[in-house]
């Protein structure tokens, strides 16, 4: 005889498990496509759902525009290529994301692309979300960015009563975990992260007390004004340093031909394209030339990293950092990891205030590391570390990111399909020995910059865990 159905041993037996019990009418409910894959089910997706009791769906809230029918996104392809003038910040899928939009990578279409993309154009708290490639999170439009564009990867919402759905509280609860975990659940499946506009329609938000919603709008407004100053004093900091070299508003000489003998040319460098010697140069050279100037070999020392290969790639591990996590502001979140007992050297961690310089695909980003780092970098980026006491590592790091060494690195890196910038090139780079208090100005205004940065960050973080906090106390 059989013993009867005990419930709770039942679901004891299921807590250790990656298993999730739903009904045939639980998935009819809000599943239009019919997801039978596993992944769409699993525990901390449906456990988001379960959690989430008060709320509305987007498509009840928002004004929402399929942009990808809007106008001719070939015709801005084209006028990339022309000679129209690039007037208007054009937002692509890897710039929104993260509370505010990434103005770091953005790059600009002319006013007459701009004028046939109407529904692409921004408004004040509009909200920005990637539908292609970069999915996940969301950014508003601070005054900053109004009357930019975006194109048909992105997603742009127009909350309909701001009064009662706050644009501030609404972006930070979609970079939570509430909203975070949405959409992934939505893109798993597919071989290229993707949502569709009918299944972000069908998103949900949770209502919290307007007064709660208006604190989050409080913190991240504060977060704002810090960002903004720290992008001010970084450009104090250019300013400053372009200013003492003379090259402020300096054009440098584009005369496209330019004429040398073989001893000065071939003979001197082995190189004989005629892109390496282009006039712009030597104006650069002739102007550096006024300076007490060094090489790099001189003032830092450089290692190399170690490139595994993409076999080695996982999930979970030692973070993996490679050139497009890094920028002259910070380094992103690796999506990539790697075995902690197959690379678990010491030597390899970038330790305080070492400097990160790619030297392939995107040549010439640098980045000075803030503190010990627990992660693995990319061989793409070389690790310099300063030890002429003649300069301050934030100052070596703000020259590299300058138009004095950016020119230096086109130049040496000129004519490959794909950028590469070899090392004993690098160490050749020329750097101008400006005086140190001067060097030390202007690395406090870097340090001020990155200061503010991370205490922006650490607003923007306060707010996504006051939410999520708040929505399981509620629930």
């Amino acid at each position: 005889m059989s013993s009867p159905f005990n419930e709770e041993k039942y679901k004891r037996l299921l807590e250790g498990l990656e298993v999730s019990e739903v009904k045939y009418s639980e998935i009819r409910n809000n599943n239009e496509e019919f997801r039978l894959d596993d992944d769409y089910y699993r525990k901390e997706y449906v456990s988001i759902y379960n959690q989430m009791k008060n709320y509305v769906l987007l498509n009840d809230i928002v004004e929402m525009s399929d942009v990808s029918s809007n106008g001719s996104f070939k015709y801005v392809q084209d006028t990339l290529k022309d000679d129209f003038e690039k007037e208007i910040p054009y937002i692509r899928s890897g710039n929104v994301g993260e509370t505010f939009i990434n103005s770091n990578d953005l790059i600009k279409i002319s006013k007459e692309a701009h004028s046939k993309l109407k529904l692409s154009q921004t408004k004040l708290f509009d909200v920005m979300m990637a539908r292609k490639g970069k999915i996940g999170g969301a950014s508003i439009i601070t005054g900053d960015e109004v009357n930019y564009n975006c194109n048909e990867n992105v997603i742009k919402l127009s909350i309909i009563n701001k009064e009662k759905y706050n644009p501030f509280y609404f972006t930070t609860f979609f970079n939570s975990k509430y909203g975070l975990k949405q959409i992934e659940r939505l893109s798993t499946g597919n071989v290229q992260p993707w949502v569709s506009i009918y299944q972000i329609r069908k998103l949900r938000l949770e209502v919290l007390p307007l007064a709660f919603q208006q604190k989050i709008e409080s913190l991240v407004k504060s977060a704002h004004a810090n960002l903004s100053k720290s992008k001010s004093l970084y450009s104090e900091g250019e300013d400053l340093l372009l200013s003492e070299l003379g090259i402020k508003d300096w054009q440098p000489n584009n005369a496209p031909v330019n004429i040398k003998q073989l001893k000065e040319s071939f003979l001197a460098s082995g190189r004989l394209d005629a892109e390496y010697y282009q006039p712009k140069y030597d104006t650069l050279f002739a102007q550096l030339s006024k300076y007490e100037c060094d090489t790099i070999k001189d003032i830092a020392h450089i290692n190399k990293s170690v490139e595994p290969g993409s076999e080695a790639y996982q999930d979970s591990g030692i973070p993996f950092v490679r050139v497009s996590d890094v920028s002259k502001f910070g380094i992103s979140e690796p999506s990539i990891y790697l075995s902690p007992y197959d690379f678990n050297l010491n030597e390899l961690r970038p330790k305080k205030d070492t400097i990160l310089l790619s030297k392939d695909g995107s040549v010439g980003i640098a980045y000075k590391v803030e503190e010990d780092m627990d992660c693995i970098t990319s061989g793409a980026l070389l690790h310099l570390s300063v030890f002429n006491e003649d300069y301050t590592p934030d100052y070596l790091t703000l020259v590299l990111n300058s138009i004095v060494v950016q020119m230096q690195a086109e130049r040496d890196s000129n004519g490959a399909i794909i950028q590469h910038w070899k090392p004993s090139e690098i160490e050749q780079v020329i750097i101008p020995k400006l005086p140190k208090p001067i060097q030390e100005t202007i690395s406090a205004k870097i340090q001020e910059s990155f200061a503010l940065k991370a205490e922006s960050k650490r607003l923007l973080d306060e707010a996504k865990m006051m939410v999520e906090r708040e929505i399981e106390k509620i629930n």
